[in-house]
């Protein structure tokens, strides 16, 4: 009995070897990471809800690639997973966070995150990481114009364009003071303007033009996504990804042209970073590294937002939707930061004079 017992536990033990990776390793010392993320068997990734910038298809092939580690998350937004870090910092719950890149500075500030370079971060613009690695940017969104083409015969190709009295009362955007997207939209505009991040009054002036000349239908609170998609609003400045998931997955097709502005527009990064002193810090370097090798961000690209990381090869029907820009400006979010203020009250009193 003793020795059936004995032959039982042996084949307990080899019946659950460590699982080996299929294929060549996507970048060196891929293998061992594995080994030791597998031993936590873990991965706590915060503010990655799935339905967001394909979130759910990295899950499920971050899963298929290392099935020996699990991966839990949740979905706070930004500014709330700072403030989450923060109050568990004496004993963190996450192992990576992923937010808007301002909220990321945020994060830094409140040493709540750890340095990590990860795969292809020497690739990124300057102002797209932390020189340590505390944050680092995995996707883009960039501003463009979102044309319901059943109510705009010719879609305007550039911010002059939109200045013309035939898109009188048609443009929807969001306000700067108070969403994200609405200060981006400024700074794009400021971009293709000639300004600069030191120099934001350009687009502060043409955000008053574009109302004096009676385009603007309104400023919305919140996103119009489901006003626009019901057919309510004729042109709106949004994120690119926005009316790519109208066109392409909501099902309105040919009803929906995405034009990024031709003299310049400015990308948004999104970035992420390890948690400083998580609970499976293997798991979570495993993971980080993952989203930032050439399937994690060719994954990302297929959820209609553009990797961070320059010269990725994408599919060509992925490539189609996403066509180069080269005229789309990467955004210091800490520099537009800085700008804030200044943005709030001249745009009040540009647009709307207050």
């Amino acid at each position: 009995m003793k020795r059936l017992l004995i032959a039982a536990c042996a084949l307990i033990v080899f019946a659950t070897p460590a699982l080996a990776l299929e294929g060549p390793e996507l970048y060196p010392g891929e293998a061992d990471l594995y080994k030791a993320a597998e031993k936590e068997g873990l991965v706590v990734s915060f503010d990655t809800g799935p339905t967001w910038a394909n979130w759910a298809a990295q899950f499920a092939g971050f899963k298929k690639r290392y099935p020996g580690v699990e991966m839990t998350y949740n979905d706070l937004g930004s500014a709330a997973t700072v403030v989450a870090l923060d109050k568990a910092r004496n004993r963190p719950q996450a192992d990576t966070a992923y937010y808007f890149a301002a909220s990321a500075i945020d994060a830094m500030a409140k040493d709540v995150v750890a340095p990590f370079k990860p795969v292809n971060f020497d690739k990124l613009p300057e102002v797209w990481r932390d020189p340590e690695g505390k944050w680092f940017t995995i996707h883009s969104l960039t501003i463009a114009f979102v044309v319901n083409t059943k109510l705009v015969k010719n879609p305007p190709k550039s911010w002059a364009d939109l200045l013309k009295p035939e898109y009188k009362n048609t443009v929807v955007y969001l306000d700067p003071r108070s969403a994200g997207v609405g200060q981006v939209t400024v700074l794009a505009a400021n971009f293709g303007a000639g300004g600069t991040m030191d120099d934001v009054q350009p687009g502060i002036d043409y955000m008053g033009k574009l109302h004096k000349a009676g385009n603007v239908l309104r400023v919305e609170g919140t996103t119009p996504y489901a006003k626009f998609v019901k057919g309510e609003i004729p042109i709106w400045i949004a994120y690119e990804n926005d009316g790519l998931k109208a066109k392409y997955t909501d099902g309105l097709g040919d009803a929906v042209e995405v034009v990024i502005p031709k003299e310049a527009s400015a990308a948004a990064p999104y970035g992420i970073s390890l948690v400083k002193n998580g609970p499976n810090p293997s798991a979570g370097k495993l993971w980080l590294n993952y989203i930032m090798t050439q399937e994690g961000q060719t994954t990302f690209a297929k959820g209609f937002v553009r990797p961070s990381v320059p010269g990725v090869a994408l599919p060509e029907d992925v490539a189609q939707r996403l066509p180069a820009a080269p005229q789309v400006k990467p955004l210091d979010v800490k520099a537009a930061a800085g700008k804030k203020a200044e943005i709030d009250a001249g745009w009040a009193k540009a647009a709307l004079g207050k």
